[in-house]
């Protein structure tokens, strides 16, 4: 083979390994980070900032306070009994969501309308699912946290707030996604079991219902776990719990109790997390 065969080859290898969509990627890269800099400009994002001199003191001595961890008898005991209202506080909240989401959901669900056989929903019917999604729209619109700031006032400090805060949140959440499941699904049993003479309610439990059980009990599950993070967030604002401690903590600048309530913290959601996955693959 001559010499001038070797460059022919080396572009020929060259060009193979070259991606196809490299120009198109490096575009939409560029288009995105022209996006992001009005963005960033917008909401003062100055990352730098931490690494000034004044700042970077503050940072580390504030972290130097984290040891040693408080580990006394009588604060462990104040610690299990916060963490055990956390959990309360979100298996009650997704409770009382369940009990709010389940029937705006079969409201909500066109799959389940017997007026909609035909083809179209009648208007009535059609206005009542419109109502209902829109309280669904409301109760998952406003922060549960924003939720919990009323309820305080309301009803004063303590878990209560909380548990009604991720109650009204999560129910406008579940109700929502609990929605969308059915109607994704295959419908055929559902309408046939209606058209001859059955109910709504037993149209979802005999025919839609074990379609979708797994998928509705992982998302359940999954909404649980992120109600124990939502509880402690909750703590912040007087809604009882390990945030209400952390909050206390913090504000007295007793590095070590913030320190050791952040560790029950991450071990209190790895073990929901932990839960849920047994729960999940129990229940697929």
């Amino acid at each position: 083979m001559s010499a001038t065969h070797f460059p022919q080859a080396q572009l020929a290898s060259a060009a193979k390994l070259r991606d196809p969509d490299f120009s198109s990627r490096v575009f939409w890269l560029s288009v995105a980070l022209l996006l992001l800099w009005p963005l960033c400009v917008a909401t003062e994002f100055r990352p730098w900032v931490l690494w000034e001199p004044d700042n970077r003191k503050v940072t580390l001595d504030f972290l130097a306070s984290f040891w040693p961890l408080v580990h006394n008898a009588e604060f462990m005991h104040m610690v299990a009994r916060e963490t055990w209202r956390t959990v309360a506080m979100a298996t009650a909240g997704v409770t009382l969501a369940l009990v709010l989401a389940v029937p705006m959901c079969l409201m909500a669900t066109r799959v389940l309308s017997l007026s909609a056989l035909t083809g179209r929903m009648n208007r009535w019917p059609a206005v009542m699912r419109w109502c209902v999604r829109a309280t669904l729209i409301v109760l998952r619109s406003i922060p549960e946290l924003v939720w919990a700031l009323v309820f305080v006032r309301v009803v004063g400090l303590g878990p209560t707030a909380g548990v009604l805060a991720i109650a009204l949140t999560y129910g406008g959440m579940l109700g929502k996604v609990y929605a969308e499941i059915l109607e994704s699904g295959e419908s055929h049993a559902t309408h046939s079991l209606m058209r001859n003479g059955s109910g709504r309610l037993q149209a979802f439990v005999y025919a839609l219902m074990p379609t979708h059980a797994a998928e509705l009990a992982s998302y359940t599950v999954y909404r649980w776990e992120c109600a124990i993070r939502s509880s402690v967030v909750l703590g912040f604002v007087g809604a009882g719990g390990l945030g209400q401690q952390l909050d206390n903590s913090m504000k007295m600048f007793n590095g070590g109790e913030v320190a050791t309530l952040l560790l029950v913290f991450i071990a209190l959601v790895a073990l929901a997390d932990s839960v849920s996955a047994l729960l999940r693959r129990a229940l697929s």
